[in-house]
This record gives structure tokens, C-alpha cells and sequence, in this order.
């Protein structure tokens, strides 16, 4: 087996790195890549939906991402304890309409000693936002910039 460090336990430094690691892979909308970082028996829940295994976890992203257009995710590290992380996050979306949702949520995870997440818990809400409200605006797709403001410096 392969590791994905930073393994477990976590210290702050490797708490906020595996946060940010998890972030940009999920905003890549790469479903096969997103579901690399969970073990082969990784167990969710996702708002109601409950299911486990990374087949089940691959087909879960494609139907996300396809209803979720210009998906933009920023997780914040909450706390964090041995091989536990507690994030919260937010991100925006739209539908094939053209509305537009900034969704928040918190998520438990769960890591093996290789690093891999072996259990995900999430609690979303879904708000309607006007397209003006957007904070999520860094310039083309793919991974928040470095340098562009997280969750708290955002006011969010």
C-alpha cells in the first residue's frame, strides 16, 4: 500500500495541509482522482446519500459534478486529532438554469495509518445566492491560488 502523507497523527502544520491537499483535488472535478485519496472501503455520508467503496465514490462525484456547474470548494480546517480532521466548508455553484448556490457544510474525516480517509461525514445546506454574490471569482478552473483569501478572510 501507498502512503498519502501527511499520515496520521496530525499535527496543525499536516492538519491544514491535508485540508488544502483534499481542497484542490476536489477542485478539480476528477472524480478518479478525488477517490485515490480513500481507502478501497471508505464509507460516506453525503447530506442523505450513504455509501461506501471508491467505485460508489467515483459515481457519486460524477453525478455531483454534473449537476453542480462551475463547482468552486474552499475547506477550512475546524480542529483536528490524532487520525481525525473536522473541516468546514463552502462552495458555489450553479444549475443548468443559471442559478446560482453557495453551499456550507461540515465534514468529519476519518484516516487509515497509510493517510487514505476511511470514513467521510458531511452536513451540507444549499443557499440561493445572486450571481453578483459570488466571493468564489479566482481566475480560471481548477485549484484556489495560493494566494487567494480562505473562508474566514472572506467574512464567510
Amino acid at each position: 500500500m501507498t502512503d498519502r502523507p501527511p499520515l496520521p497523527p496530525f499535527t496543525l502544520e499536516t492538519a491544514r495541509q491535508k485540508v488544502r491537499m483534499a481542497e484542490d483535488a476536489w477542485n478539480t472535478r476528477d472524480p478518479e482522482r478525488v477517490a485515490r485519496a480513500y481507502t478501497d472501503d471508505s464509507v460516506w455520508r453525503n447530506r442523505a446519500e450513504f455509501f461506501s467503496g471508491r467505485p460508489a465514490i467515483e459515481a457519486f462525484l460524477r453525478r455531483k459534478w454534473s449537476k453542480e456547474i462551475g463547482y468552486r470548494l474552499i475547506k477550512e480546517l475546524w480542529a483536528f486529532h490524532e487520525n481525525r480532521i473536522a473541516v468546514r466548508f463552502q462552495y458555489e455553484w450553479h444549475d443548468d438554469s443559471g442559478n446560482w448556490f453557495r453551499a456550507h457544510g461540515n465534514e468529519q474525516w476519518e484516516f487509515d495509518p497509510h493517510g487514505l480517509m476511511r470514513r467521510r461525514e458531511a452536513s451540507i445546506n444549499d443557499v440561493p445566492i445572486r450571481a453578483e454574490d459570488r466571493k468564489f471569482l479566482w481566475p480560471g478552473e481548477g485549484p484556489r491560488p495560493q494566494d487567494w483569501p480562505g473562508l474566514t478572510e472572506l467574512g464567510l
